[in-house]
């Protein structure tokens, strides 16, 4: 069921990203944590967490520091720690309340964030083919939630960012080469993801 949005905020700095400069850098983000190089997924975490959510450089590095954390209790399969992973973004949302003012809930806001996770990992690894729209589903209630925005306002930026999840998906399957051209459509859809999430939050 769409989460409904809550009362919406002020302007306020995660409203005010650059797309081109966000989806370059998740693209850059997935595939280091795929290939598993873990301190160049750091670096790129930090990049990613700044131009996205404007922190201010303390609270970046830690919550970047917290999402890579996030990231490694996730990443094995299938004995993650979805548990453990919630908790670091718990406190990441925390983190992001407090440079916000914000009135979202950061467990909950945490518990959103790693529903789409699971989705995007049943839909990589098979479940069916319900997994895709359950995946869009995912991202556009953490879109809605977190941004205060209308369920359906978020839709498209959910389905460039779940499509950019295939591409993304593909490209592990085929072995995650660096100089392999899907990335460059992988880091298309994000910065086109990122830029209808920008124009959404804005309405």
């Amino acid at each position: 069921m769409p989460i409904r949005a809550r009362s919406r905020p002020a302007t306020s700095p995660m409203r005010s990203f650059d797309p081109r400069a966000v989806g370059a850098l998740e693209c850059r983000a997935w595939e280091t944590y795929y290939r598993r190089k873990w301190g160049a997924c750091l670096v790129a975490f930090v990049a990613l967490v700044r131009a996205a959510f404007r922190m201010s450089w303390p609270r970046t590095l830690a919550g970047a520091w917290l999402v890579l954390r996030a990231n490694v209790k996730w990443a094995p399969y299938p004995d993650n720690d979805p548990a453990a992973a919630r908790a670091l973004m718990t406190r990441f949302y925390r983190l992001l309340r407090a440079s916000e003012s914000a009135g979202f809930d950061p467990a909950r806001a945490a518990a959103l964030e790693v529903d789409w996770w699971r989705a995007h990992r049943a839909a990589q690894h098979g479940a069916g083919p319900g997994a895709h729209d359950e995946l869009v589903a995912a991202l556009r209630d953490l879109y809605a939630y977190s941004y205060a925005a209308e369920p359906d306002a978020v839709l498209a930026a959910a389905r460039l960012r779940a499509e950019a999840m295939d591409v993304s998906d593909r490209w592990v399957a085929g072995g995650c080469d660096p100089d392999d051209p899907a990335l460059a459509r992988e880091r298309a859809l994000l910065v086109r993801s990122y830029a209808a999430l920008l124009a959404a939050v804005h309405r």
